[in-house]
Parts: C-alpha cells; sequence; structure tokens
C-alpha cells in the first residue's frame, strides 16, 4: 500500500491542523493505520493508531485528549485532527499502516513520506 500524508504548516500555539493520509494500493480498509512523528534530533514517537474498522483507537499521553484520529475505509484515508498545538508538536509527522494497532514504528509494514508541523508564534 502506498501511503501519502498531507495538511502539515505553520500553526500558532493554540491553533489546530487535520492532517490526511491517502492511501492507495492493496486494500486499505485491511490495515490499521498509525501517526508518528519525529522532531530534530529526537526519536520517532507513537501519536496515535486506529484499528481497520475505527472501532478501536489508542493515543500517545501526550496528545490525549487534544488530538483525535479517524478514518474512512470509503475514501481511503486517514485523519489525524490536532487542536491546542503547542511547540511541542512541531515535527514532521508519518502516517504507517500496520496488521495491527501497534505504538512501536517498528511493527509497521508501510509508511508515508512525512509532513512538516511547525507551531510557532
Amino acid at each position: 500500500v502506498q501511503l501519502q500524508a498531507s495538511g502539515g504548516g505553520l500553526v500558532q500555539p493554540g491553533g489546530s491542523l487535520r492532517l490526511l493520509c491517502a492511501a492507495s494500493g492493496r486494500t486499505f480498509s485491511g490495515y490499521s493505520m498509525g501517526w508518528f512523528r519525529q522532531a530534530p534530533g529526537k526519536e520517532r514517537e507513537f501519536v496515535a493508531a486506529i484499528s481497520w474498522n475505527g472501532g478501536s483507537t489508542i493515543y500517545a499521553d501526550s496528545v490525549k485528549g487534544r488530538f483525535t484520529i479517524s478514518r474512512d475505509n470509503a475514501k481511503n484515508t486517514v485523519y489525524l485532527q490536532m487542536n491546542s498545538l503547542s511547540s511541542e508538536d512541531t515535527a514532521v509527522y508519518y502516517c504507517a499502516a500496520g496488521s495491527r494497532t501497534y505504538t512501536d514504528h517498528v511493527r509497521y509494514d508501510y509508511w508515508g513520506q512525512g509532513t512538516q508541523v511547525t507551531v510557532s508564534s
């Protein structure tokens, strides 16, 4: 499956962004999807994941209550709604597809190219 992430940009602290990850190729609905992020000089970290049918979601503690992951299998797209953004959220955000909602990035099979999110005034 090929993944294309988009929706990143520059936003002020406290603002919102919605990231999208469009999938093509193999059956999108057969995969769990995850979002990860990587800031300069830091390890890639888990953000959120959603099961194949959207029935189960998990979040990193750092984004709980602020970020929401969702998916539309008819559109082969997974979303990450990000609210109340702070400078700590600045990173390149990646979407990934895997067999389950893992929090470990090495468990995912397919990756998008990443989209930059910068939170700054």
